[in-house]
């Protein structure tokens, strides 16, 4: 009853902090913060750690836990979060003046700006350029995947799609992995989402077609290797640049809706491509759907507390990001992978064992045990409450626009994966600069042309 209390209370405020640094947490006003409290840190995190605290879980994950404190411990950490997290976004958003109601308020009714007439041919070039580039990506992914696994399960091959999966993930090495991760992955979808909104926009052809082509792209990219959740994320990014755009009002009949449609297709994946197909399964709150969303996503925290209090060493430097970790001469190591290997090794052996990712305090607790997940708490809220209001201030362009949608939906995807990606993201950072580059294009492009035609003119003269 005590820790039922304490979680009930800690719900209570951490929504109250988390409306404050927001300016929503309406369903129907979706934004970046509302969508990590809600998806990674509540429903992903916090009520599959009630669970586990209370000890009815009864999760196959768990039960490979050997040490039974770290069911209390894990929940005091993921307690600690709720609370610690938006509270450091509330002294970062006091400390910069931010209003979040009125500023997101203004944000969500602000006209996007879409006259870009003065560079358009330009403009469009280099969109096209890019475009290009990333539907090329997508098909040399395709080409380069050995044995495509959506093929294969539309050809009807369901056997060993647990081992294609895993091939198809990771059977990429050196720049093929940047090809397929950044212009693949990362940017086809972000592309689609500006396409969409100068579609919508303009409703003119060229945006029309380019839309299109991206788009089937990115629904390819989302599905070749049968992960579930992409496809959700990139139709949840349209939904977001809809709602920015003025395009599309939500309300509860249509949440409703969408939820109901989300659910259904949720279950057809789970029927075509695990063969779960008993109705207990999808009921039950430990297995199927349910047990993936509230269970799957946070039982790897309590293995990582469990695994590297006793079975592995901290892996201190070894845990921050690649290019760090070769300064100090040493090699990155996941802190996910290396629980997978340490509790599974049978599905490692089988070849059908990948990465057992959790909440961000996972990998933070194996990099530098309780000091590392306390740091890395204040440290992202900071990085995150300081890009949100950023993208706020920013002028609502399409191309700043969907940057804006990629980070909103990434970042809560981010945050149940690990630590290290908030240090050094290369794909981040690309997509940023890139981006960058296109918003220059947008907007301020034909004053740099025309100072640089000046110049060129004074030389003839000379």
């Amino acid at each position: 009853m005590l820790i039922f209390s304490i979680w009930l209370f800690t719900v209570v405020a951490s929504t109250y902090l988390f409306a404050k640094v927001s300016g929503s947490l309406s369903l129907v006003k979706p934004n970046m913060i509302s969508i990590i409290y809600y998806y990674s840190f509540l429903i992903s995190s916090y009520i599959g750690g009630l669970l586990i605290a209370l000890g009815i879980d009864d999760y196959y994950m768990i039960k490979r836990m050997d040490h039974e404190e770290y069911r209390i411990i894990g929940f005091v950490l993921l307690t600690i979060l709720m609370i610690l997290f938006p509270l450091t976004q509330l002294v970062v958003g006091r400390i910069l003046g931010f209003n979040a109601p009125l500023e997101f308020e203004r944000y969500l009714h602000e006209p996007v700006r879409t006259s870009v007439d003065k560079n358009r041919r330009i403009f469009r070039l280099a969109f096209g350029a890019l475009a290009a580039l990333s539907v090329l990506a997508v098909a040399f992914t395709l080409l380069k995947t050995n044995t495509v696994p959506i093929f294969e399960l539309l050809k009807g091959n369901t056997k060993e799609l647990a081992q294609m999966r895993i091939d198809a993930a990771r059977g990429f090495s050196g720049i093929s992995v940047y090809i397929r991760n950044i212009f693949g992955i990362a940017l086809t979808p972000v592309l689609s989402i500006i396409a969409f909104v100068y579609a919508t926009q303009s409703k003119a052809l060229y945006w029309k077609v380019v839309f299109f082509m991206l788009f089937v792209s990115s629904v390819l990219i989302s599905i070749y290797d049968l992960a579930k959740s992409p496809i959700f994320f990139y139709i949840i990014m349209l939904l977001l640049a809809a709602v920015y755009t003025g395009r599309l009002k939500l309300n509860w009949r249509r949440i409703s809706g969408y939820i109901i449609a989300g659910s259904v297709l949720l279950v057809i994946m789970y029927v075509s491509i695990q063969g779960v197909t008993e109705v207990k399964s999808f009921l039950s709150y430990n297995s199927g759907p349910i047990g993936r969303i509230i269970l799957a996503q946070i039982s790897p925290f309590f293995l990582h507390l469990d695994t590297f209090s006793h079975s592995i060493a901290l892996l201190e430097v070894k845990g921050l990001p690649s290019f760090i970790a070769k300064i100090f001469d040493v090699e990155q190591v996941r802190s996910a992978r290396m629980v997978m290997e340490n509790v599974f090794p049978e599905n490692i052996d089988k070849g059908t064992g990948g990465v057992l990712n959790t909440i961000f305090l996972g990998e933070a607790f194996a990099t530098f045990g309780y000091l590392g997940v306390i740091v890395a708490i204040i440290y992202i809220a900071i990085v995150i409450q300081v890009l949100y209001i950023v993208f706020l201030r920013l002028p609502k362009t399409p191309v700043v626009l969907a940057l804006f949608i990629y980070f909103t939906i990434n970042i809560p995807r981010t945050l149940v994966g690990g630590v290290s990606d908030f240090f050094f993201n290369p794909i981040w950072i690309m997509l940023t600069v890139v981006l960058g580059g296109l918003f220059v294009l947008e907007g301020y492009f034909h004053i740099i042309w025309r100072f640089v035609m000046n110049i060129r003119k004074k030389r003839v003269k000379a």
